[in-house]
């Protein structure tokens, strides 16, 4: 009889001050109650609960937002504004859900399943000559359509979280 191994959930809820960088290579539960400043990079799920109060660049899979940001989100799967919600910044997601009650002051650009070179650059936040150097080298998972490169995000986020960027 086989028996499959259940995989442990990560769970990691914070209510404090804090201020820095908080990143995450595995995908966690992070739920933040408190205040924090500086950046989140996170896999899996962060929730800001409805006290917290956030002033950050923030990277997430699924972003569910309770409380107050003033920052920038990008939500790879998807970003949820729940009706205590106040987003102060411009928003990057995969798919929205904004409930009625929520506050959101900003610019909203949608994450699209393909990526040209100019968004790839503006994406992983480097200068295009070295998106172009990595695809002209085959360092940068990608094609080219005519003489356009086009970039799948899922494989830019795995090829990201395999730490070979600009390797």
């Amino acid at each position: 009889m086989a028996f499959k191994k259940k995989l442990e959930e990560k769970t990691l809820d914070v209510d404090a001050a804090m201020q820095g960088t908080l990143s995450f290579k595995d995908p966690v539960n992070l739920r933040i109650n408190g205040k924090f400043e500086g950046n989140l990079d996170t896999r899996g799920n962060l929730t800001v609960g409805s006290n917290a109060q956030i002033n950050a660049d923030i990277v997430g899979d699924n972003v569910i937002v309770g409380g107050r940001i003033k920052g920038k989100i990008t939500a790879k799967e998807r970003l949820t504004l729940l009706p205590s919600a106040v987003v102060e910044g411009d928003i990057y997601p995969a798919k929205l859900n904004i409930a009625e009650g929520a506050i959101f002051e900003g610019k909203c650009s949608m994450l699209h399943d393909f990526l040209n070179a100019d968004q790839l650059a503006k994406y992983l936040e480097v200068d295009l000559n070295s998106i172009m150097e990595w695809a002209n080298a085959g360092k940068v998972p990608g094609h080219k359509e005519d003489s356009d490169w086009r970039f799948e995000r899922k494989a830019i986020d795995s090829w990201v979280a395999s730490g070979k960027i600009g390797k």
